[in-house]
């Protein structure tokens, strides 16, 4: 049975809960499944929305159980590179300190039980003060050692205006696997006096943390302009558009999807993959990586979408030892090498096989393979193309010279083929 798969696998895990805690997105207990974070009565996979508006942001996920639990959050405020702040928060909030989780429904009709979270940010009880970073922090019996998952959020206030640009690399060594980003700042010289030391640039691709280039100083200053023109210094790989497939119904056929079939529960085998490392690039339209939690069997995605087991297939890749350490990763997985995304070489069969539970939707991934930094390397198994799309993101911060923290002022996105 799935549920005691899971079981096992909560048990032989149970420490992650007890780790350290980091100030990124990352889940500390795996009963924690599906985690979504975004804005409202939108589909944007960035949690920021603008200080003192109507927005509301909404943090949801499903903890694999027959009863809910006493669980709590709470607000941390961070600097531009992730790390707490000196301020209090009364200084940084309204309200309460932390909260407690109310917002709770179990799972209907379903061959796995869960029980499903919400959250809602801002509320009554608890809003954000001033702009910046947050770490939203979960927990259970009012111990904040005992995490479940944080989360990433930002609230804006916005005081300058980006334009951007993606295109592929301009110098000759990259022209093929790199694209170049370049894009400038207009500033308020009533808010910063010292733009060259006090603004500070996060550059993201695809709204990923992992590989996102930090500490970037204006080439230019031009009529209170903030020229960042660089050919070397912004450069992404292109990478490979995104594998993706469809489990938002069971019943039916699904794309790339090769079998399903329900026993105790539902299992779901995805079609035979290769490597694409050495295959040319082709263009088809997909979501950067993003995922769709969906059920279109039922009425309420949240409660009534059930589990399946899905099983992912690699083919062995010529060059690559077995030994290599291959894993899935994508949203879903926080863009993180988790050890339940790790694949196992079949010998006999001479492939690379998951299985992992994931709730009904629509996802999409790619393979890597950790690199001797411990880092997730996607170019031997995807390619890397220049005429990729991908979305860019800049976000923008300055110095509160009140309070002396860093004030999130500024974010524009675009893609390659839409500036």
């Amino acid at each position: 049975m799935l549920q005691s798969r899971l079981l096992f696998i909560l048990l032989f895990w149970v420490g992650a809960s007890q780790a350290s805690m980091v100030w990124e997105n990352k889940i500390y207990d795996l009963s924690v499944q599906s985690v979504v974070f975004g804005r409202i009565g939108t589909d944007d996979r960035y949690p920021v929305i603008n200080l003192n508006s109507q927005e509301v942001l909404r943090l949801s996920f499903d903890m694999l159980a027959n009863q809910n639990e006493n669980l709590q959050y709470t607000f941390i405020h961070c600097d531009a590179n992730w790390q707490p702040t000196k301020l209090n928060q009364n200084e940084y909030l309204n309200g309460m300190s932390f909260d407690n989780i109310t917002d709770f429904r179990f799972s209907t009709n379903t061959y796995v039980k869960y029980v499903h979270y919400n959250i809602f940010i801002p509320n009554e009880n608890m809003k954000p003060r001033v702009a910046g970073n947050y770490i939203v922090k979960v927990f259970r019996n009012f111990d904040e050692e005992d995490l479940l998952l944080t989360r990433r959020m930002m609230v804006l206030n916005t005081s300058t205006t980006i334009e951007g640009k993606a295109r592929p690399a301009s110098l000759a060594e990259y022209r093929y696997t790199k694209q170049e980003v370049q894009f400038n700042v207009s500033i308020n010289p009533s808010q910063i006096i010292n733009p060259l030391q006090d603004v500070k640039i996060v550059l993201m691709q695809n709204a990923r943390w992992d590989n996102a280039i930090t500490g970037l100083k204006p080439q230019f200053l031009t009529n209170n302009k903030l020229e960042y023109n660089y050919l070397d210094q912004t450069l992404f790989n292109g990478g490979n558009e995104f594998r993706w497939f469809d489990i938002r119904n069971l019943r039916q056929f699904s794309p790339n999807v090769k079998s399903k079939r329900t026993d105790t529960v539902v299992h779901a085998l995805l079609n035979m993959e290769e490597s694409r490392g050495a295959t040319q690039y082709f263009t088809y339209l997909d979501f950067n990586g993003r995922r769709i939690i969906e059920n279109k069997e039922g009425n309420n995605s949240d409660i009534d979408g059930d589990y399946a087991y899905v099983t992912f297939q690699l083919s062995a890749v010529m060059g690559v030892p077995s030994s290599a350490e291959i894993y899935i990763i994508g949203e879903f997985t926080d863009w993180r090498l988790m050890p339940q995304y790790k694949m196992y070489f079949n010998r006999n069969r001479q492939r690379y096989e998951l299985d992992v539970p994931l709730k009904q939707g629509r996802y999409e991934y790619c393979y890597a393979i950790k690199n001797e930094k411990g880092q997730p390397d996607e170019t031997s198994l995807e390619g890397n193309h220049f005429q990729t799309e991908n979305e860019y993101c800049v976000l923008v911060y300055t110095r509160n010279l009140i309070l002396n923290y860093d004030e999130l002022i500024g974010i524009k996105r675009f893609s390659t083929t839409n500036p």
